[in-house]
């Protein structure tokens, strides 16, 4: 992974400082198993640089911005870089103090406590993701504010005080306008460093899929790329919805050729049904027509 920053042109400092972080705070042995090894790479100099930094100086970070730029990707990228141990928590509507820190359980005819992801995160150094943020209640996080803020604790009701490992970060993921997301409030908010999560510029997804696919020819790359930025522009003015600006479903859909499917096939199944209004799923099949070739197969579009 460092190769890769340095790949980025990351500065060699921030680099010397992941070393010494590494070094300073090495995975117990039990917990080497969560930290991630990326499938994707998150390709953005200057927010890598501003990611590295707040972590560095003791920060966690709200990663905010629309779908398909690649929050999830950069979290998981982040816990790759420093070595840390991963935690996954999800956020919805019924999340719960409990749910986070943990709650009473029967063990050997004993009551005692069962550590919640936040709990685990915290007392393991480790980094805690904390997924769609946005999505949970307002009273269901102001058990986190201790958590977040300089005083690094967490007070677990009739059991002691917890304070958060040195390493201990947390990473936070929210996208606007979801059904069933609210506004964070002034309190929450505040405890993070905010980064706005720019949309993926051609080159950048160039190199994505060609790093993901090596033998995937650069012309294939280049007509895959233009026919997302098509799809994304069709968002942005609101001629069809963002079902269909699907990254994942993108990169799913070269996999499906390289597995037998004809690009015809593999873009409906990934990109082109994700929209499930049939005046809109056929606005979207007339863009993938007009930028892609149905009829491509594996032996059209990989070298080997």
């Amino acid at each position: 992974m460092l190769d890769f920053l340095r790949q980025e042109g990351i500065d060699e400092s921030l680099i010397a400082r992941i070393e010494q972080f590494r070094s300073a705070f090495p995975a117990a042995e039990s917990d080497t198993a969560r930290i991630p090894v990326p499938k994707f790479r998150y390709y953005g100099r200057e927010i890598w640089e501003l990611a590295i930094t707040a972590i560095l100086s003791g920060e966690n970070i709200l990663l905010v911005g629309p779908k398909a730029t690649g929050k999830n990707v950069l979290a998981e990228n982040l816990s790759a870089v420093f070595r840390r141990p991963e935690w996954d928590i999800s956020f919805y509507l019924n999340t719960d103090a409990a749910s986070l820190i943990g709650t009473d359980t029967f063990k050997n005819g004993e009551v005692s406590f069962r550590k919640g992801p936040v709990t685990a995160c915290a007392e393991a150094g480790g980094f805690g993701v904390l997924d769609e943020i946005n999505m949970a209640k307002n009273e269901s996080l102001a058990v986190l504010h201790a958590t977040l803020d300089f005083r690094r604790i967490i007070d677990v009701p009739g059991y002691s005080r917890i304070t958060l490992a040195p390493a201990a970060r947390f990473i936070a993921t929210m996208n606007y306008g979801y059904a069933g997301t609210r506004e964070l409030n002034e309190a929450l908010a505040s405890r993070f460093m905010v980064i706005n999560m720019p949309v993926i510029s051609g080159d950048n997804l160039e190199k994505l899929l060609l790093q993901q696919y090596p033998s995937l020819k650069r012309e294939y790359a280049s007509q895959l790329t233009a026919l997302f930025g098509e799809i994304r522009r069709k968002c942005e003015s609101s001629e069809i919805s963002t079902k269909a600006l699907d990254l994942r479903g993108l990169l799913a859909a070269v996999n499906l050729v390289g597995n037998g499917l004809s690009m015809h096939e593999a873009l409906s199944i990934a990109i082109v049904n994700k929209s499930f209004d049939e005046f809109e799923r056929t606005l979207v099949e007339d863009i993938v027509s007009a930028r892609i070739d149905g009829k491509l197969r594996k032996e059209d579009i990989f070298t080997a």
